[in-house]
């Protein structure tokens, strides 16, 4: 059961942190590329700091 998801309001996200299981992590710019996305919290935990910089972090299932 999730509780007190927060559907993310791509309109603030500039940017995109996927962290990767063995530590580094890519930065992908999210203009053009957000209707492709689909972020689930099923598949990892997302850190959603857009509101301060425009950045979201993706830590998937076994990095998070």
């Amino acid at each position: 059961m999730k509780l007190f998801v927060r559907p993310l309001d791509f309109s603030r996200i500039q940017t995109l942190v996927y962290h990767l299981p063995e530590g580094p992590s890519l930065s992908l710019p999210l203009e053009g590329i957000e209707e492709f996305l689909e972020l689930e919290l099923d598949v990892g935990h997302i850190c959603d700091t857009s509101e301060i910089d425009g950045v979201v972090h993706f830590f998937p299932k076994g990095n998070a």
